[in-house]
């Protein structure tokens, strides 16, 4: 079975890319075509989930060592039909939270079932990250589609499929084989549709535990760039730091768990369901030192040179001992991504707010502070760009290097 050969993007969204990446890369001395071979090179691996599922294990509870141990225990059971000995759980060897699982595939012997599921394109990816179909995702099965059956799980990585359709002819990438847990019926018929798992996952293309409420208070499935950047941003106990754009909550919390929740670590995000996540969470966590708001970054500066010292937004400068700006971003650097339907002009369109932002972290920062600055996309404009018109605009910043954190042991 062929699966994904890459990201597929709007033709000039592609061009757009392509063209800055060359540019950038012939700064380098690179030929045309050195610089092409890499940039194919780059969407073929935002296509497919990272080599490893990464853990951020919560030291604020548990050791690494304890949990580790648990997690062993419970992937035994969940993956037991795997040959023995195939799962295994390594340590990163610079980063002293971070459990690593390999993940296994692609997996290009897979036989395809005749009968077809065909799901989102953000489902799709989630699949292949370990998850098992949600009802809600699922957007066609076939007409006589009953409880037990099996059938193969496409993605609909166009977009194209119409909710409800009971076969699809359109652009679709294979993730894998599944037992239907609920009728063609119960999903596009219901008054009220279940909202569990709609398609159990046996035969997936990527082979990755699931770790839906598996030890929730013990570990944190998270992107192995998230908790770098944590570690740059090294929070100590005691200090005052501010968590610009919070939302979910993940680098929120790794803040809190690594200052031993011993501080103030203040979230904001602007959209109430999102502030919500954070809180979430921090109980789920069991971390006290943590603090959301639902306020808007670009405001989070008090022009009010009377007003003291607050823990609420709006703040006087000077107000905190590190910041992390986790900036709003086009997201091109998500794995695994088989798709992007983006407009250049969506994809183009962060730059300004994401300055704002930096403008803002600056006037907040205490003199001698830490500000980190982090975006979840590969573009130049996003990126080195916005640090070297950081470097200009504000003259009194130092750019600091920061060693490699190689993801293979």
């Amino acid at each position: 079975m062929d699966v994904f050969p890459k990201l597929l993007l709007r033709p000039e969204v592609e061009d757009h890319l392509r063209n800055t990446f060359r540019n950038a890369e012939l700064l380098h001395t690179l030929s045309h075509e050195e610089a092409n071979r890499r940039f194919e090179q780059l969407l073929s691996r935002l296509s497919h989930p990272p080599p490893f599922t990464t853990l951020r294990v919560n030291t604020h509870l548990a050791s690494v060592d304890w949990t580790r141990d648990r997690l062993s225990e419970e992937l035994q059971q969940q993956l037991k039909t795997l040959p023995s000995g195939e799962i295994s759980i390594l340590q990163h060897p610079e980063l002293p939270d971070v459990l690593l699982i390999p993940v296994i595939g692609p997996r290009r012997s897979l036989e395809s079932h005749s009968s077809e599921v065909i799901v989102g394109l953000q489902c799709g990816n989630a699949v292949l990250r370990g998850a098992h179909v949600f009802v809600p995702g699922i957007q066609s099965a076939p007409k006589n589609m009953k409880i037990g059956d099996q059938v193969s799980v496409y993605s609909d990585i166009g977009g194209k499929c119409r909710r409800g359709a009971k076969e699809f002819q359109g652009e679709k990438i294979f993730v894998g084989n599944g037992i239907a847990e609920v009728s063609r019926a119960q999903i596009f018929l219901s008054d009220e549709p279940p909202k569990g798992v709609g398609i159990r996952m046996t035969e997936p293309v990527y082979l990755s535990p699931c770790f839906d409420s598996l030890l929730p208070n013990f570990i944190f499935l998270q992107n192995l760039p998230s908790v770098v950047v944590g570690h740059v941003l090294a929070p100590k106990p005691g200090e005052k730091i501010l968590d610009m754009c919070a939302a979910p909550g993940g680098k929120t919390t790794h803040i809190a768990t690594l200052m031993h929740d011993q501080g103030e670590v203040i979230a904001m995000d602007k959209i109430a369901s999102k502030v919500a996540k954070v809180r979430q969470k921090a109980e789920i966590l069991k971390l006290q030192c943590i603090k959301a708001f639902c306020f808007d970054g670009t405001k989070a500066v008090s022009r009010d040179h009377t007003a003291s010292i607050t823990d609420e937004p709006p703040f006087p400068p000077e107000s905190f001992d590190k910041i992390l700006l986790d900036a709003p971003c086009s997201g091109l650097g998500q794995r695994p991504s088989m798709a992007c339907l983006w407009t250049l002009r969506e994809v183009t369109s962060y730059q300004p707010l994401q300055r704002k932002l930096f403008s803002v972290a600056v006037e907040l920062l205490r003199p001698g502070g830490t500000l980190v600055y982090s975006t979840c996309t590969v573009t130049l404009a996003e990126n080195e760009e916005q640090v070297a018109w950081a470097l200009r605009t504000f003259p009194h910043l130092r750019l600091q290097p920061q060693p490699i954190r190689y993801l293979t042991p």
